[in-house]
C-alpha cells in the first residue's frame, strides 16, 4: 500500500510538472496595420476589419503558446469596452474574457497558478513621440500616471498586476516605441514582436501582415521557454500613484473621494500597501474624471 501511495503522488507530481498556463492581454492601439482611431472605435468605418486583424494576431500569440507546450490559454479582451475580438474566429485552445467592467480590468483572470504573461496589441504611454496611438488607460481623461514616482505606460501598470500574482510578463507586441519602453521597464530578456513602427501618432511603417504573425508567434514561444530569464515586475511597498488629469476640473472630482490628496492643479495621489487594491482606486479615479 505504501508504494501504491509513493506511485501516485509521483504521478501527481509529473502531472502538475507538465501544467503550462498562459495568460493574454490584448490591447488594440499596438494590432498589426492599426493606426487611427477609427480602427479601435466601434463606431468607425474600419473597426470591423481591425478587430479582424486583433483576433489573428492574438490567434499568433496562442500558436506562440501551444508550440511551448501551454496546456491552459487565458485571452482578455482589454481594449475599450472589451468586446473587440471575434469569439467565433478565436483559436479554439483559448478561453476568451470580455466585457466590462472587471475588477482587474486589462489584466482580469490572471492568478497566481499562471506561469507567463504576453501583452498583445499594446501602445507606449500618453505623450511619446512616435508611438501609434499614444495614451495611458484614458485620452480623454490622464495626463499622465506615475507609481512610486515612475511613470507608467500600460504595460508597467498591469506587468505590476502579474508581479502581485509572481508572474513575469515575457513576451509584448506592438510599435518600436512600446518594445523599447517594455525592455525598459521589465529588462533585456523580455520579448518583443515590433509589428510597425510609428511616423508619428497616426502614421506607421508596417510589417506585412504574414509576416508580423509569424513573428508574433516565434516571440510568444520564445518568452514562454525562456520565462525564468524574467522576473515579475515589482515594487517597493507601499505603493504611491500620482494621477495627472488633462483639466484641473478632474482632480476637483477627485478630491470628493476620502484618501485622495490634492498633490498639484491636475494631480492627485493614493497610498495603499497593496498594490491590487491601489490599482482598483486609481482606475476608480480615472472614471470619476471623465467629463461630458
Amino acid at each position: 500500500m505504501f508504494a501504491v501511495g509513493v506511485l501516485a503522488l509521483l504521478v501527481l507530481s509529473v502531472a502538475e510538472s507538465q501544467k503550462l498556463k498562459v495568460y493574454i492581454s490584448v490591447d488594440m492601439e499596438g494590432i498589426t496595420g492599426v493606426v487611427s482611431s477609427d480602427q479601435v472605435s466601434g463606431t468607425g468605418v474600419d473597426y470591423g476589419m481591425a478587430r479582424r486583424w486583433m483576433t489573428e494576431d492574438v490567434n499568433a500569440a496562442v500558436l506562440g503558446a501551444l508550440d511551448a507546450g501551454a496546456t491552459e490559454i487565458i485571452v482578455n479582451d482589454s481594449h475599450g469596452d472589451m468586446r473587440n475580438l471575434i469569439a467565433s474566429e478565436l483559436h479554439p485552445a483559448a478561453v476568451l474574457i470580455s466585457g466590462t467592467p472587471k475588477p482587474l480590468g486589462m489584466m482580469e483572470g490572471v492568478d497566481a497558478t499562471a506561469d507567463a504573461v504576453l501583452l498583445i496589441g499594446y501602445h507606449a504611454k500618453a505623450g511619446t513621440i512616435d508611438g501609434v496611438l499614444d495614451h495611458t488607460i484614458s485620452s480623454a481623461t490622464v495626463y499622465s500616471i506615475k507609481i512610486n514616482g515612475i511613470e507608467m505606460p500600460e504595460l508597467g501598470i498591469n506587468a505590476l498586476v502579474a508581479g502581485a500574482f509572481n508572474v513575469p510578463v515575457v513576451m509584448l507586441s506592438g510599435d518600436k516605441t512600446l518594445c523599447a519602453q517594455a525592455r525598459e521597464l521589465l529588462g533585456p530578456n523580455v520579448r518583443t514582436a515590433q509589428v510597425k513602427e510609428a511616423i508619428g501618432r497616426y502614421a506607421a511603417k508596417h510589417l506585412s501582415f504574414e509576416n508580423a504573425r509569424k513573428l508574433i508567434r516565434q516571440q510568444a514561444k520564445e518568452g514562454i521557454e525562456r520565462r525564468r530569464d524574467v522576473k515579475p515586475y515589482k515594487l517597493t511597498p507601499p505603493y504611491r500613484a500620482e494621477l495627472t488629469y488633462l483639466r484641473s476640473s478632474q482632480a476637483d472630482n477627485a478630491m470628493m473621494i476620502p484618501g485622495v490628496k490634492r498633490v498639484g492643479a491636475r494631480s492627485v495621489e493614493i497610498q495603499s500597501d497593496d498594490y491590487l487594491v491601489l490599482c482598483k482606486f486609481l482606475r476608480g479615479l480615472i472614471s470619476l474624471g471623465r467629463e461630458n
